[in-house]
């Protein structure tokens, strides 16, 4: 009857007082937060050190889900005319809980929710505009003095999971709607920062490795030159293991390469980057001549003429495999490039210890017709006092190069098919070289 409360047995009335008290209870929590932050918001914007840039009002649509909600307040005059209106998802329990004194007391609260995973992804892409890597201190020896030629830059690597953070308080504070906000990041120190190069105790050429990639291809020359350049003036500290392929980076066409042939599972096939080889093989050989520790090298799948004489060659793939070798000198190593006519040439200039290093080899132990083969050589590196710190064998085994075709080339024959006589399979093998 209107105008008269409801009239439940007291215990009954209590079970369901709880019972909708229980369910209520979020809804009534967010019953004085009146300023939420509104659907069509001030345009945002993020800011990352001296980086910034609005947030995408759809995308921020998408963060953000504000729903209206009916909760009872007490000593609370609705602004709803029906004020027998009752929150859909309760309505039976209006009907035998709530006063009539109760129903007057409806009121329409918004109610916030962020989507967490969308800010995240949000953020995860961010990172890769924003971040940057180190970069070390490059040096050169000029007039014989190591000087400096590219000074060190810190580098940049924004927070997420405390960025998630900021953002999320930023959204429910409508005091800041409109606001930058700030993220947080972290700063990256490079390993070698600027300073004078003299007190590297770098004095000499301790090492040096030579190719020749005469006959190459005019994109796997530009190759050769953008990868060697990655590695001119870079230092290496004592006790630091070497690796190249971070050393050398991404390889793709936004980093300056080109496609060239590389060797690649089971055939020889264009690629950004055909072409690297012919460094980290140089750099191989620097580092053999130098006397210096080799923790990773792999051969190539099958003998390449720019890489003679075989058995000394070093083959590369982002991530792997890699070169790896440890600086076990006294002091610093500067790494210096420079391509003479069709020569690469990297120079290890450090501190010498009076080592000795001795190389046995290349020595080709076996060579099929088919073009496979194997070859060895040793590196012995005798100290001051004539004890040997180092003593490795380097084992090469290389596949018929028939077995990785190149473009549009078919495989050739590595014996004679049933169907053929022995004189069809001579002249076959004097056409193709086998």
């Amino acid at each position: 009857m209107v105008g008269t409360d409801i009239m439940l047995p007291s215990r009954l009335h209590t079970i369901f007082g709880i019972i909708l008290g229980l369910f209520l209870a979020p809804c009534l929590a967010l019953a004085n937060n009146q300023n939420l932050p509104s659907s069509s918001p001030s345009q945002q914007i993020v800011t990352v050190d001296n980086y910034e840039e609005p947030i995408d009002s759809q995308e921020y649509l998408l963060w953000v889900k504000i729903e209206p909600t009916l909760v009872i307040v007490d000593n609370y005059v609705s602004e709803i005319e029906n004020v027998h209106l009752c929150p859909p998802q309760s309505i039976w329990y209006c009907s035998l809980t709530l006063s009539e004194r109760q129903l007057e007391g409806i009121k329409k609260i918004e109610h916030l929710t962020l989507n967490h995973n969308l800010i995240k992804t949000y953020l995860d892409n961010l990172a890769t505009r924003v971040d940057r890597p180190a970069v070390d201190s490059k040096f050169k020896i000029e007039d014989g003095k190591v000087t400096e030629f590219a000074t060190s830059q810190l580098g940049l690597r924004l927070d997420t999971t405390k960025g998630l953070q900021v953002i999320e308080e930023t959204l429910i504070d409508p005091a800041k709607n409109g606001a930058k906000i700030a993220l947080p990041f972290d700063i990256i120190q490079p390993n070698v920062t600027s300073g004078n190069g003299s007190d590297l105790g770098i004095n000499q050429l301790i090492g040096e490795g030579r190719s020749n990639f005469k006959g190459s291809p005019k994109n796997r020359i530009f190759n050769i030159q953008v990868g060697t350049s990655r590695f001119n003036g870079v230092l290496i500290k004592p006790g630091e293991e070497f690796s190249f392929v971070s050393v050398l980076g991404p390889v793709d066409g936004e980093h300056g390469y080109l496609p060239e042939l590389v060797i690649k599972r089971d055939k020889t096939e264009p690629e950004f980057g055909g072409g690297i080889c012919q460094v980290s093989t140089t750099a191989f050989r620097a580092a053999i001549n130098s006397g210096l520790k080799i923790t990773a090298r792999r051969n190539h799948a099958y003998p390449v003429r720019y890489y003679n004489p075989q058995g000394m060659d070093a083959t590369v793939y982002v991530p792997k495999p890699d070169l790896r070798f440890i600086n076990n000198t006294p002091g610093h190593i500067l790494i210096q490039t420079k391509i003479e006519g069709t020569e690469l040439v990297f120079q290890f200039y450090g501190t010498s210890d009076g080592r000795s290093v001795q190389i046995d080899g290349p020595h080709i132990i076996s060579r099929s017709p088919d073009g496979a083969m194997k070859a060895t050589f040793t590196q012995k590196v005798v100290d001051l006092a004539g004890s040997t710190i180092i003593e490795d064998i380097f084992n090469s085994a290389y596949d018929s190069p028939n077995k990785y075709p190149h473009p549009g080339a078919e495989p050739k024959l590595t014996k004679k098919p049933s169907n053929w006589s022995d004189r069809e399979w001579k002249k076959y093998k004097a056409a193709n070289g086998l």
